[in-house]
């Protein structure tokens, strides 16, 4: 079962693809770590995806179409993945459908978590990260055990430049100019399934659990 993510940056996409990784057993690939270790090692990739990524634009298509095909041809995707941060445009959709179709696949199911963007805004307003380890926390929604410490590495829990509030509106108004079509997109492959993500984990996990099933 292979699935994309789709939504604006701090919808949700993170937790409800680890929740559906969870529950069907299928690698959660989400660019935005990779880009992320990347960075934190200093190669030259990272570098100038972070260049992109701390202005809240989009990394360009070449760096990231080969490192996601090179991921998905792993051995932990042969039962299916769960896609988180790509594709981000009409470019990278096109490079993933030429990608799978030479493996004889295809994207199952196409998730679009939906929420406006003032509720993203203060959602994201709210998000740490740890410096150490990366693992993802909310000052309301997902807090750590103590304040400012990972539950995981004991690291620092610092908000990453790009959850800043003039950040996110910049990566909204990126967000709605370029990867939105790909809503459209997916709604013509006939893949497209919509969720609205303000209604809750609990109730969201629920939802997605009815549209994917047991497949």
């Amino acid at each position: 079962m292979n699935i994309i993510m789709l939504g604006a940056p701090g919808a949700g996409k993170g937790t409800f693809s680890a929740f559906l990784e969870e529950k069907y057993n299928i690698p959660h690939i989400a660019t935005g770590y990779i880009f992320r270790e990347n960075i934190k090692n200093n190669t030259d990739l990272g570098q100038k995806a972070k260049s992109y990524m701390d202005q809240g634009l989009l990394v360009p298509d070449e760096l990231v179409v080969s490192l996601v095909a090179d991921r998905l041809a792993a051995d932990d995707c042969k039962k299916g993945f769960i896609l988180d941060g790509f594709p981000r445009t009409l470019v990278q959709a096109e490079a993933l459908k030429e990608t799978l179709e030479k493996a004889g696949a295809v994207i199952d199911y196409a998730i679009n978590i939906e929420a406006p963007d003032q509720f993203i805004v203060d959602r994201m307003a709210g998000r740490r990260v740890c410096k150490g380890c990366g693992a993802s926390y909310h000052l309301v929604n997902v807090p750590p055990k103590k304040e400012g410490i990972c539950d995981v590495c004991g690291g620092e829990l610092i908000q990453r430049e790009d959850d800043a509030p003039e950040t996110v509106a910049k990566r909204l108004e990126v967000y709605h100019s370029e990867t939105q079509p790909l809503i459209d997109y997916y709604e013509k492959e006939k893949v497209l399934k919509s969720v609205d993500g303000t209604i809750g984990r609990d109730n969201v996990f629920k939802v997605l659990s009815e549209m994917v099933g047991d497949a």
